[in-house]
């Protein structure tokens, strides 16, 4: 934030036409961007509430504050939060976020955003917005900032799941925002208990030697 670039006179119009959709004569790389802004807390969501069970602090307060001020708000529940499993059974809510139609819709929308921006988006022209504007430059950050931390919570919730790291972080990480929105639409549901999850939390040897 100290080192970005002074605001612009015309941000809060900038902003304006974002929200609202009057997009004509925008750069369609800054309007992909702002959008993908807008999944990305329903990424976080799907995987924070989940991980939230069992923890010292809420993690709905901090999810919610995302959708307002993205990274920011959730970066004190990462660092305050711990490795624990998961505490069913799940509710309602838990129930919609982990659906595999919302992972799989916010695949699609990321899809289509990031072609859209990367297929049409003036490049050169972002590059010199995300010199001369701390409102691109902070977003930007922000966008970055959500996709490298993801693995935070990943890393927890693969094992909730039966699932080992292997390629599925490095994949994840590989495919900015669309790598989390398919992670959400392809891994599988929460044990219906804790007693059928305890097993999947145990190490599981490479090879037992016994054929």
């Amino acid at each position: 934030m100290l080192l970005a670039p002074p605001d612009q006179p015309d941000i809060a119009d900038l902003i304006l036409r974002l929200s609202t959709g009057n997009w004509d004569g925008l750069n369609p790389a800054l309007i992909a961007l702002f959008n993908a802004m807008g999944l990305w807390p329903m990424v976080y969501a799907a995987v924070a509430l989940v991980d939230g069970r069992g923890q010292r602090i809420w993690a709905w307060p901090f999810v919610g504050a995302s959708f307002a001020v993205g990274a920011f708000a959730l970066l004190p529940y990462l660092a305050l939060r711990s490795p624990v499993p998961w505490v069913g059974p799940e509710d309602r809510l838990l129930r919609v976020v982990g659906s595999r139609l919302l992972g799989a819709s916010l695949a699609l929308a990321a899809l289509v955003l990031l072609g859209w921006g990367l297929i049409y988006g003036d490049w050169s022209a972002f590059w010199q917005q995300w010199q001369t504007s701390r409102f691109v430059h902070v977003m930007t950050l922000d966008f970055c900032a959500l996709w490298l931390l993801f693995p935070v919570l990943l890393i927890d919730d693969l094992p909730r799941r039966g699932l080992r790291q292997g390629w599925v972080i490095p994949s994840v990480l590989a495919l900015p925002l669309l790598g989390a929105a398919l992670y959400l639409a392809l891994r599988p549901p929460l044990p219906r208990d804790q007693s059928s999850q305890a097993p999947t939390l145990a190490p599981v040897p490479e090879s037992s030697g016994l054929g």
